[in-house]
């Protein structure tokens, strides 16, 4: 389950320095962790402890290992900013039960935030102190040459016969909502480089979280948590709307889907289910009235900012064990969205809707949604599976929603482009 390297006492380290650049440019091409927004965040390479979780294997396993490691940690940290001092990167799988998940210390960490910035090492005491970034990593940025796509799981015919059949159970009164998910494979020409995407997602949606986590690559919008200093917030996303390129348009497509109850119906569930999830742990949880729209370069969602306060002191990966899977990326009641999914989407998610992002030893720290991703296969460099879900309700219309699964892989597939 764990390296040996996380029995070993970790000497950690973080100092104050002067901008090296834009974080994503630091990245060695092996190894790469990130975690950035609007240009800060986090980076980091190098594995000071790592701990994988085969299947069946779940957070409290991942909750027990990180308090057994940062007990025996030594830690001089100078700055005190959330994402200095000792961190792990994470990446959980959808379903546990079937799939692999990962957290990894890094032996590097670079931060900014706030007009700071900051290095981390992370050492063991049996290697030598790791070298520190300069300026742009060393090797040359390679991009991925031509990129060819097949149907994943499913074809389009077949997902949207999946979809008809969902609403048809939703309409019998089996359930309220599923989210259905499809995959797009793809193959690159050359070995992909995981920065070359990197830095097109982080340019092209700015106000998601690029991130890279073993192998998983993506821009989410939706953030799952955000714990510090005790308060907790959640961004909820359910309820979509392309958009068309012109400003005019934009405007009524955002109207419409304020207006749309379809959308409302989806969003009230995922909200719903963000605020129960939350309750136990916390003696007050603020949400909104009404969703506002979140405008994205491809896309508008309904969006709601969920806000609590932690009164057990629980960490942000206690808490993003008690949301995960919410009804954003599995339905309502989630039991029986669960069972759908298992009969009907035919595809196994991997890490794809899972809580993805990182962890500090004091517990706190920010957690997204796996969305608008891709996973890496981990034996071929050159082959990579991409992934859009899609709520669906009584009111789905499957066309519709395929359109929506397509608007959602645009993202990723951009960010591959020569």
């Amino acid at each position: 389950m764990t390296s040996a390297a996380a029995l070993d006492l970790l000497t950690v380290r973080t100092v104050r320095r002067s901008e090296p650049g834009p974080l994503l440019d630091l990245l060695p091409e092996d190894g790469a962790l990130a975690w950035v927004s609007r240009g800060e965040g986090l980076v980091g390479w190098g594995e000071a402890a790592r701990l994988d979780l085969g299947a069946g294997e779940s957070f409290p396993l991942a909750q027990q290992w990180w308090r057994e490691l940062t007990a025996r940690c030594e830690v001089d940290d100078e700055v005190q900013l959330p994402g200095s001092g000792l961190v792990a990167f994470g990446s959980f799988a959808f379903d546990d039960a079937r799939g692999s998940s990962v957290l990894v210390v890094p032996q590097v960490v670079v931060g900014h935030r706030d007009g700071v910035w900051w290095t981390t090492t992370i050492t063991d005491g049996r290697t030598d102190e790791p070298d520190l970034p300069l300026g742009p990593g060393t090797s040359v940025l390679r991009p991925p040459g031509a990129v060819r796509y097949a149907d994943g799981s499913r074809s389009s015919a077949e997902w949207t016969s999946v979809v008809a059949a969902a609403v048809e159970r939703i309409r019998a009164g089996e359930l309220d909502k599923v989210v259905l998910a499809r995959d797009l494979e793809a193959c690159t020409s050359e070995p992909l480089d995981v920065r070359w995407p990197l830095r097109r997602l982080a340019a092209d949606y700015p106000e998601c979280r690029t991130f890279v986590v073993d192998g998983l690559f993506g821009a989410s919008p939706e953030v799952l948590l955000r714990l510090e200093r005790g308060v907790a917030t959640s961004r909820v996303l359910a309820g979509t709307i392309r958009r068309g390129g012109d400003t005019g348009r934009d405007v009524q497509q955002a109207s419409r889907l304020a207006g749309s109850s379809k959308d409302l119906e989806e969003h009230e569930y995922a909200v719903r289910s963000v605020a129960e999830a939350l309750a136990p742990h916390c003696d007050a949880v603020d949400v909104p009235d009404e969703p506002f729209v979140l405008h994205l370069a491809n896309v508008m969602h309904l969006a709601t900012d969920v806000r609590a306060t932690v009164a057990d002191g629980a960490s942000s990966l206690a808490l993003v064990a008690s949301l995960h899977p919410s009804a954003a990326v599995a339905g309502t009641p989630t039991p029986a969205a669960l069972q759908l999914i298992g009969e009907l989407e035919g595809l196994d998610r991997g890490r794809y809707a899972g809580p993805v992002g990182w962890i500090g030893a004091d517990g706190d720290g920010e957690w997204c949604i796996a969305l608008r991703c891709a996973e890496l296969d981990a034996d071929d460099p050159r082959r990579l599976r991409l992934f859009a879900g899609c709520g669906i309700v009584a009111g789905s219309v499957p066309q519709e929603e395929l359109v929506e699964s397509a608007a959602k892989l645009v993202p990723v597939r951009d960010a591959l482009q020569g």
